[in-house]
């Protein structure tokens, strides 16, 4: 048996781990913090909040991975998106509707990749039209300026966000859920894991997948070259005393924004007769962590009226790199940080190159680090025929 060693147990990781352990191969793997999961980690009870909002989009190749593993567990049921749940900011007042001339771009020919997503769409869908879509999308994205990047690069996103029925589902209980189920998987396997175990050396008894955020993975591998640009943004989380006529989800129009009442489909994430709320709302280079919760307050007093004297718990962060890949104007995730590093060294993670949204980057690269990794390996055909979908 082939010996392969996956350092980072987040989805990335294990997804790497399981589909090795797959095809035969003898898999250890290492993760520095004492638990799993990444940034998919679900924090324990009485709030259980992911790292931001978190969802699962059922149409990428991923959602198939695991649900044919009986991964997915259940999913909460998604509450109907009439105008009193699903609102909208836009020139300062919450709507029930976005722009109609927003929606023109996601039945549009596929964008242009050399060309910034604001100066396309201005072109189709007018001056307020391609702002209201650009930030919109921004809850894929996690950039403060969506529209300078590449037109294909947010169409994509926005597509993927705007379908009905919604894409985004979410597991009972959390990420942690998956994140429980993929370690059990991977233990009854075979796979050894080492929690607690920071890799400052790559081993050197046989292949290893480095599945690290891009600048761990930089700094264990000394390569400076593995860069790519990434997000900023606020992560806001609180819980609420329940009342009748709260939004599920307040997407921000006038900026980058977003809340949502994650509680509303699955009351275990906060204790019972409160309801758990996160958001993120991006924020510029230079801009400060007090400039994004102050917009996602004023998002809070149009959703969630009287949230101050109804909060029981609040807390907030800046991410800063932790958000995924963004790809300027000209280049697409063909340009980002190769998976094969070389020497038997192989990258898996959301700012790889690979194809997808959101989690589904970090599946795909974790597939295609396994297949170079093991070649003439037999994998998960449907797996890799998925991932692979999405490169053509």
């Amino acid at each position: 048996m082939e010996r392969i060693s996956v350092i980072g147990g987040g989805l990335a990781g294990l997804t790497a781990a399981i589909t090795a352990a797959e095809a035969g191969a003898r898999v250890t793997l290492y993760e520095a913090h004492g638990t799993l999961g990444g940034r998919a980690r679900t924090a324990d009870a009485p709030y259980r909040t992911n790292e931001g909002p978190h969802a699962l989009y059922y149409r990428g190749p991923h959602w198939a991975w695991l649900n044919r593993r009986d991964l997915l567990g259940p999913l909460a049921p998604i509450p109907p998106l009439d105008g009193s749940r699903f609102r909208f900011r836009h020139d300062g007042r919450l709507r029930k509707v976005p722009p109609a001339a927003m929606l023109r771009l996601v039945r549009r020919r596929e964008a242009p990749v050399d060309r910034d997503f604001h100066s396309w769409a201005a072109e189709i869908a007018g001056e307020a039209g391609a702002q209201a879509a650009a930030r919109y999308s921004a809850v894929a994205i996690f950039h403060h300026d969506p529209g300078a990047l590449s037109a294909a690069f947010v169409q994509e996103r926005l597509r993927r966000t705007t379908a009905l029925p919604p894409e985004a589902h979410y597991p009972v209980g959390g990420w942690g859920s998956v994140v429980d189920r993929m370690a059990g998987m991977a233990w009854n396997m075979g796979v050894r894991i080492e929690v607690g175990s920071r890799v400052d050396e790559l081993p050197q008894d046989g292949p290893v997948v480095v599945a690290t955020s891009l600048p761990a993975a930089r700094t264990l591998l000394g390569d400076p070259s593995l860069t790519w640009p990434s997000g900023r943004t606020v992560l806001i989380d609180l819980a609420l005393r329940r009342r009748r006529g709260d939004a599920f989800v307040v997407s921000d129009l006038d900026a980058p924004g977003w809340l949502e009442r994650f509680s509303a489909g699955d009351p275990t994430l906060a204790p019972a007769g409160e309801q758990l709320v996160q958001g993120q709302v991006p924020v510029a280079p230079g801009e400060s962590r007090a400039a994004g919760v102050a917009r996602a307050e004023e998002l809070l007093d149009l959703g969630f009226p009287g949230w101050r004297d109804r909060t029981v718990w609040r807390r907030h962060a800046l991410a800063a790199g932790r958000t995924g890949a963004v790809d300027p104007p000209g280049s697409s995730w063909r340009d980002r940080p190769a998976v094969d590093r070389g020497d038997g060294v192989y990258l898996a993670g959301d700012q790889v190159a690979a194809p997808g949204v959101l989690s589904e980057v970090a599946f795909a690269s974790a597939i295609e680090a396994v297949r170079l990794a093991l070649p003439g390996r037999r994998l998960d055909a449907a797996a890799w025929g998925a991932a692979a979908e999405g490169a053509a």
